[in-house]
């Protein structure tokens, strides 16, 4: 069996556990009543149809799809813990390097295969180059805190969900379909402790 045919198949049983998924948040609704941890799985299940459809359109149109969907959700994943935390004016210059440089340059590693510097980049690199590009603001008020928090940001947001598609190139002598594979794992293995 190759690789394209064992995509087929985990597809195949990720898209069956998802309808006996939703079977079982129905019946739930139906036997019991809308109640908030029904609502709750049903909102789950139907969150992780729609993702599984977007994956397999990213599958189906190849890696350049997979690193576009996974920037975009390091975009707005960023965006979303720099939401949360407190900013200053002096800290505008990392936040836009951070949101519009480190993470066309991550993904665009991960599309060339420079896994050496991929790996290294945001920890060394954007590390170093953030406290930086801070101090040009001049505002030093709780300034190592305020810069943290952006790096971790960037830690969490960019570094850790771009590993998701890296896992395409971490095999380049193997078959087609095997890093696809690897990725749809790791989709299966969370999508399986989110619903259960």
């Amino acid at each position: 069996m190759n690789a394209q045919q064992k995509l087929t198949w985990v597809f195949g049983a990720i898209i069956a556990l998802l309808a006996l998924a939703s079977l079982i948040g129905w019946a739930l609704q139906a036997r019991k009543g809308r109640t908030e941890v029904v609502a709750n799985l049903n909102a789950r299940v139907r969150a992780w149809w729609g993702m599984v459809a977007v994956l397999a359109v990213c599958f189906w149109l190849g890696p350049v799809a997979n690193l576009v969907v996974f920037a975009f959700i390091s975009f707005f994943a960023l965006r979303e813990f720099i939401t949360l935390t407190p900013t200053r004016p002096g800290d505008h210059l990392p936040l836009v390097v951070a949101f519009y440089v480190l993470i066309p340059v991550q993904y665009w590693l991960i599309g060339v295969d420079w896994y050496g510097l991929f790996s290294i980049f945001l920890p060394v690199y954007a590390f170093l180059a953030l406290p930086a590009l801070a101090v040009f603001g001049g505002d030093t008020e709780q300034f190592l805190e305020r810069t943290t928090k952006i790096q971790w940001g960037v830690m969490i947001a960019i570094y850790c969900i771009s590993h998701a598609p890296a896992l395409m190139i971490l095999h380049p002598g193997a078959p087609a379909g095997t890093g696809q594979l690897l990725l749809l794992y790791l989709m299966l293995v969370v999508q399986i402790s989110d619903v259960m």
